[in-house]
């Protein structure tokens, strides 16, 4: 780990408190201003909305100017939305909330590519380890973002805008670190040198397809149980400190295991790593609908946690297999906007399912993605298989 592996880490961490308080109040400030209960997690969904529809154009912010330029307006796009999303609280204004959420998104799609960029400023031996390490940067989130949302819910006197005022001085914060970090230069391109394979011969290999399902459902399944934790412990008497605690354990679940999963895909390989992922989240299920308490709400959303980074890192080290330098920014876009996209659906679907259906058909419905993920994994370890045998 260099110096700027260290601060990216850094940069990780804020970004993950911003994450982890949206997640924590943007269900629960949703459903004291939507107009009707099932549109609880717009504010939500309108986040990774943004993110999808950002992906492109990050990607080409990306190509043009490069990594810092692009993370650093992200960040300042963080700053505007925060006071936005404060703005809109102070006011009542529920559509404005959804406006400001999405407008956010920019922020997260540039977000999303830290762990990309970690490889990048490591050794090409050190990469899976370096992905896994900057993303157990988000521990800071794990700890700050539950508890700057819980301290800061009413410091304004309207419930919850102060969190999103603390949010405003997290994006000054992470931009004085993005400004000390060196990012390689953009490598020069001759005219008429070759941009790589179009997209979608890169996107048609099974491993991208795996990585994408991978990354995708596995973010899918952690955001449908995650948004949908506040609004149901809400239900079942449980007070907001609560709900903080419990998410305080999942985003530790989710990037604790980053000290070391790298060297476990090392010594035992990408899809064991991402099985044991899916292993994990059928268990989280589990324990989630065998009851209601305070301890069954944390072991399932720590589990939950724990098995979305095994997915997660393994699907980002498999992903970078499938691509050559010249083509990462349109394949990480990619598979950034399958992933955009799924909590997209994921966020609507949560709150109107634990509103309407309750906390155990959502947990049950949830099944499917864990198990169409096991099925896409041993499809892919069957053709390797093959290519294998036809080798020898």
């Amino acid at each position: 780990m260099n110096k700027n592996l260290w601060l990216l880490a850094a940069a990780q961490g804020l970004f993950l408190t911003n994450n982890v308080v949206f997640i924590a109040i943007n269900g629960l400030v949703g459903l004291a201003l939507a107009p009707l209960g099932w549109m609880a997690t717009l504010p939500v969904m309108g986040y990774v909305v943004g993110g999808a529809v950002s992906t492109g154009l990050v990607a080409k912010t990306q190509a043009k100017w490069g990594r810092k330029v692009s993370f650093q307006l992200g960040l300042l796009v963080a700053f505007t939305s925060a006071l936005l999303c404060a703005w809109a609280v102070m006011h009542t204004q529920f559509w404005l909330l959804v406006a400001s959420t999405m407008f956010a998104g920019y922020y997260s799609a540039n977000g999303q590519l830290y762990r990309f960029a970690a490889a990048e400023l490591a050794s090409t031996t050190f990469r899976e380890k370096a992905v896994s390490l900057v993303m157990a940067g988000g521990l800071i989130g794990a700890v700050v973002g539950p508890n700057l949302a819980s301290r800061t819910q009413d410091l304004m006197g309207v419930p919850f805008a102060g969190a999103y005022l603390s949010l405003a001085v997290v994006a000054v914060l992470s931009m004085g670190v993005m400004a000390n970090i060196h990012f390689p230069p953009l490598p020069a391109k001759a005219p008429g040198a070759d941009g790589g394979r179009p997209l979608r011969e890169i996107m048609r290999q099974p491993a991208f397809v795996v990585a994408a399902v991978g990354a995708a459902l596995g973010y899918g399944v952690m955001n449908l149980l995650m948004a949908a934790t506040p609004l149901a412990m809400q239900v079942c008497g449980y007070a907001f400190k609560d709900a903080a605690l419990v998410l305080e354990w999942h985003v530790i679940g989710m990037f604790a295991p980053g000290f070391f999963t790298g060297h476990l895909i090392k010594r035992f390989g990408t899809l064991p790593i991402m099985g044991v992922g899916v292993l994990l989240n059928a268990l989280c299920i589990a324990i989630a609908l065998s009851g209601v308490d305070l301890h069954q709400f944390l072991i399932a959303l720590f589990l939950l946690g724990v098995g979305w980074n095994f997915l997660f890192t393994g699907s980002t080290t498999l992903a970078m297999t499938a691509y050559r330098p010249e083509e990462k920014d349109r394949a990480q876009a990619a598979i950034n906007f399958c992933v955009f996209a799924t909590m997209a659906f994921t966020s609507f679907a949560s709150g109107a399912l634990v509103t309407t259906q309750g906390w155990q058909w959502l947990n049950l419905g949830s099944l499917v993605p864990v198990a169409l993920t096991g099925v896409a994994l041993l499809w892919l370890a069957s053709v390797r298989r093959r290519e294998v045998r036809a080798v020898v």
